[in-house]
């Protein structure tokens, strides 16, 4: 049976450098899927960017909403723009930010129902590269 989840049921999610809230996942029905609203400032100066994290066993597709942004995998940058997706393989370290003035609002898309269990985070890229 169809259900309509209003901003209200959003799961607000405790994640480095970003509010997240996760609208659809296991724990609200869904058999194979994860849905999140991701909003990200931007750094204020001085402010380090946040380390990557990566996802095991799935994919993650992030569809930008308004900002302007980068996702930054292992060495390479992809700028981002409103009306931009980027689709991240299994496994690949990543992370975006937000570039500019304002902040950046995504959608992302996980073939899973739990996408915490699969996803490791690291506080910083050298951290990340460390324990792989």
């Amino acid at each position: 049976m169809a259900r309509v989840f209003t901003p209200a049921d959003a799961k607000r999610l405790a994640l480095p450098g970003r509010v997240s809230r996760e609208i659809v996942s296991g724990e609200h029905g869904a058999e194979k899927l994860s849905f999140r609203h991701v909003e990200i400032a931007p750094l204020e100066p001085g402010q380090p960017n946040r380390g990557p994290h990566f996802h095991q066993g799935f994919e993650e597709c992030i569809y930008v909403l308004s900002g302007s942004g980068v996702t930054e995998t292992d060495g390479v940058e992809y700028p981002l723009e409103a009306g931009d997706t980027v689709l991240i393989p299994a496994g690949e370290l990543h992370a975006t930010r937000a570039v500019g003035n304002e902040k950046l609002t995504l959608l992302c898309f996980f073939p899973t129902d739990d996408v915490g269990s699969g996803t490791t985070e690291f506080p910083s890229w050298a951290a990340a590269r460390g324990a792989r």
